[in-house]
């Protein structure tokens, strides 16, 4: 799992070296045609998202599933991770000839729609095929909690076929103002939910605290279910109050995972993943409130948000499953990692609060827009750097894992 989800972090982060330098150069386009900026944007996005986000998730899933006395575990595992990063080398082919729904996340289209869906379905099947050799080894209670979570994930290779759709819905919807609370609440459930399995599955998080974390989590739902949908404003006091439930995790969240791990490398990633998450959170309901979302939607500040998100909340988060599986060592370049993704991040926010108000200089290539842009390029490319090195000492087996 780890070759894999680190090699797609790689070669995202190189994909994300280059559109900051087409940026910083927008001369370059000429030289890449017809390989020009909006051909590699989806190659950034979708490889961070469906390589480096999910992969260590689907090691999760495997490492909870799969039989390890089964004669051919390793190879089912192979053949599934195998299936998944195939489906995603394609879809870059796909992305980069422009052939692409048009809608972030969801640019499966065309010969490459079914390609993701079809290894989720093999993905699937290894999981169930396991379960039920071990059937009489993991007992009721067992077998049960597996049967869930595989409930829950039938339904998600059809669910990204359907929307991937052009016609599901629009890519940009002309009826809506922007993110609702409503919105935001529920996909920062998910990440609560996720992890919170992650925890469970792993054992990471204390189980004394457990009926507070979930408890809070149906709260959360409730709240989430209770308020308005569809195209409601920032401006009701509704949305804003069903958002700042999210203030409630930060405490949850130390008391859940502090001291959990067995594994010592692995608590300071869990630490450095609670930073970003107070830090994602608290942004994320400042960047809401009326008056500011007006200042930095649509400008480089979401960008810096989203970077907030998943190059600081995902990656430290990830490096740390990916220690609780003891399939390596992060020690090396922690800081790295850290330092230049928290610059990054600033940088881009920065910006766009700067260019609210300035928005010609962006475009006329000011120098100070340009230094901020190169700021991004450098850190960038240290993040780079970082992901390349941990690629390298699991490739050379020099990470073995000292629980």
């Amino acid at each position: 799992m780890a070759r894999h989800a680190l090699g797609w972090l790689v070669a995202a982060n190189a994909v994300g070296v280059l559109l900051a330098a087409l940026l910083l150069w927008p001369g370059l386009n000429e030289l890449l045609t017809p390989l020009t900026y909006g051909r590699w944007v989806p190659l950034h996005l979708d490889w961070q998202l469906y390589g480096w986000c999910a992969l260590p998730l689907v090691g999760v899933l495997l490492a909870w599933c799969i039989d390890a006395r089964h004669p051919q575990a390793v190879m089912h595992a192979r053949v599934a991770l195998g299936a998944w990063s195939l489906a995603l080398m394609l879809g870059g082919i796909s992305w980069l000839g422009g052939v692409t729904s048009g809608k972030l996340f969801l640019e499966w289209h065309g010969w490459a729609r079914p390609l993701l869906p079809v290894a989720m379905v093999l993905l699937w099947s290894v999981l169930a095929a396991h379960t039920w050799w071990r059937r009489n080894e993991l007992g009721r209670a067992g077998v049960a909690a597996r049967v869930v979570a595989l409930l829950a994930l039938v339904i998600v290779p059809a669910a990204l076929h359907v929307s991937s759709e052009r016609e599901f819905y629009p890519s940009v919807n002309p009826d809506s103002g922007g993110a609702t609370g409503a919105r935001l609440l529920a996909s920062t459930l998910g990440i609560v939910g996720i992890y919170g399995f992650i925890a469970e599955t792993l054992g990471v998080g204390r189980r004394g605290s457990r009926i507070w974390y979930w408890g809070y989590f149906l709260f959360s739902a409730i709240v989430c279910v209770g308020i308005e949908h569809g195209n409601a404003s920032h401006h009701e006091q509704a949305q804003v109050i069903g958002l700042a439930t999210l203030l409630g995790w930060l405490p949850l969240s130390v008391i859940y995972f502090r001291g959990g791990s067995g594994v010592p490398v692995a608590r300071r990633w869990w630490g450095a993943a609670f930073v970003w998450w107070v830090a994602l959170v608290g942004s994320g309901l400042w960047t809401f409130l009326p008056g500011i979302s007006e200042r930095l939607k649509f400008t480089n500040g979401m960008v810096g948000h989203a970077h907030l998100a998943m190059a600081g909340l995902v990656t430290s988060a990830n490096l740390a499953v990916a220690v609780e599986l003891r399939v390596f060592r992060t020690e090396p370049n922690f800081w790295l990692w850290q330092v230049a993704c928290a610059v990054h991040v600033v940088a881009l926010l920065a910006l766009g609060w700067m260019e609210a108000g300035r928005a010609a200089d962006l475009f006329l290539a000011a120098p100070w827009t340009e230094a901020i842009y190169a700021v991004r390029l450098a850190t960038g490319a240290a993040m780079l750097l970082a992901s390349m090195q941990w690629c390298r000492a699991l490739l050379v087996k020099k990470n073995s894992v000292q629980p």
